[in-house]
């Protein structure tokens, strides 16, 4: 706790002088080839203590999250014997760092001053996005520590928001979790290999949606309004509009600070594509430190940049809708299996399964063994719940329904008794973690 707060209270610092010298500048120069004069640049003194500010946060972020990984490199490269020495990271050390770059960011742009001490330590710790996001940018929040209402709706809605997620977690994602976590490579047949890494699919989903929607309810009920994290990414089309429908916070973070500051699409398309994998290379890198965690960026990154290329292509405008979701959905389906283990060997040898290629003497235990008849249907209703209520008209009909008083009674009744399914999912349940807790 004490660590936190010389933490918070360091960015906090880090905001007020760079926001105080936002009006000095230093005068340096640079040469030109072509010319023999000089010519000279401001650069503004904030710029040179956000860099030092953003070096030590990320130092931080990679001696937590990195330092094994390196020492092990080290001790690797001088053939040392030494142990390695793992490191426990805090709680949310990710996210947090996300909102501490963005405090001083968007103080740097003049987005937005920085608030107090009290309003910079809520911002960094503020509880429902703190372990897993949604990563909420300092200039969306600071508005709504001065606007912040609580009403009657919010709170309803709040609630509602809440239901849904423990719903999402506790009796779909929780049960596919605990069927994966049963299964090992080795006595397994290929359909359980196909099997397991389609609930692994719909385990993510619905493991990261609804840990957002909780998140997002519970700060609905305290009067804080953030945006959407998830719509229906399964029903994209391209992995470019996987991405704007995935983990939208993410994005728009990596865009804001990555994307753009590298000069994101102004440059020409050669600077674009650069940019491009810069940002992906870093996605991968940020979830782990691993060669399958780079893999998965690099084929998302490499997908997302054929798909620019191919965009004004007669012959991709003219493929129907639904092959080119069949195609997004397959390259996600084997994307999720590097992003699944912590090695690529690991999710080398469940491919080799998936395929038939991995050896092995018997077969201890079938398809049948652990797709009973509730695993089955649960995963049927999750396939359909990814999908089917991101259509306009099934939304639209449900908005139309539930504004009336007998469907808002019915919809009530129908979350509640969820959430009382959900609780008893939990209470007889021993698997419950958040896969996005590792990150």
């Amino acid at each position: 706790m004490i660590k936190l707060l010389i933490y918070m209270l360091g960015v906090w610092i880090a905001g007020c002088c760079i926001h105080y010298n936002s009006r000095f500048y230093v005068t340096v120069f640079e040469q030109k080839k072509e010319e023999e004069n000089r010519v000279y640049k401001k650069i503004r003194v904030s710029a040179f203590l956000l860099f030092f500010a953003v070096s030590l946060i990320l130092f931080c972020l990679i001696h937590f999250k990195y330092a094994s990984l390196l020492t092990t490199i080290w001790n690797y490269l001088l053939r040392d014997t030494l142990v390695k020495e793992s490191i426990l990271a805090p709680v949310g050390i990710s996210f947090i760092t996300f909102s501490a770059i963005s405090y001083l960011v968007d103080i740097y742009r003049g987005d937005t001053r920085g608030g107090s001490f009290i309003d910079c330590m809520l911002y960094l710790s503020f509880f429902p996005k703190v372990i897993s996001g949604p990563i909420v940018l300092w200039k969306d929040f600071a508005p709504m520590l001065e606007k912040r209402v609580v009403t009657s709706e919010g709170v309803v809605s709040g609630l509602n928001r809440v239901m849904i997620g423990f719903a999402k977690k506790l009796i779909l994602a929780d049960q596919f979790g605990l069927c994966i976590s049963r299964v090992s490579v080795s006595g397994t047949d290929v359909m359980t290999g196909w099997g397991i890494a389609f609930l692994y699919m719909l385990q993510i989903y619905y493991d990261f949606s609804g840990y957002s929607d909780i998140a997002i309810g519970l700060a609905r009920l305290l009067g804080f309004e953030f945006q959407e994290n998830f719509r229906f990414p399964y029903r994209s089309t391209s992995i470019t509009e996987f991405w704007r429908r995935w983990h939208i916070s993410l994005g728009r973070w990596f865009r804001e600070y990555i994307y753009f500051p590298l000069g994101g699409s102004r440059r020409g398309e050669r600077r674009t594509i650069c940019n491009v994998a810069v940002v992906f290379a870093v996605t991968g890198i940020w979830h782990g430190a691993g060669w399958n965690y780079l893999l998965w960026g690099g084929i998302n990154g490499a997908m997302v940049i054929l798909e620019r290329l191919l965009k004004e292509k007669k012959f991709y405008q003219k493929q129907p809708a639904v092959c080119k979701w069949f195609v997004t959905m397959l390259v996600t389906f084997f994307c999720w299996q590097f992003f699944r283990f912590p090695s690529f060997s690991g999710s080398l040898e469940w491919l080799k399964l998936m395929f038939g290629a991995f050896r092995q003497q018997h077969i201890y235990f079938s398809w049948r063994y652990y797709f009973d008849a509730q695993i089955i249907t649960l995963a049927v209703i999750g396939a359909a719940g990814a999908v089917l209520p991101g259509n306009a008209g099934i939304q639209r009909w449900y908005e139309r329904f539930s504004g009336k008083k007998a469907g808002f009674l019915i919809q009530e009744v129908g979350l509640l008794s969820l959430f009382i399914i959900a609780v008893l999912f939990m209470i007889n349940s021993t698997y419950s973690p958040f896969i996005y807790f590792q990150y």
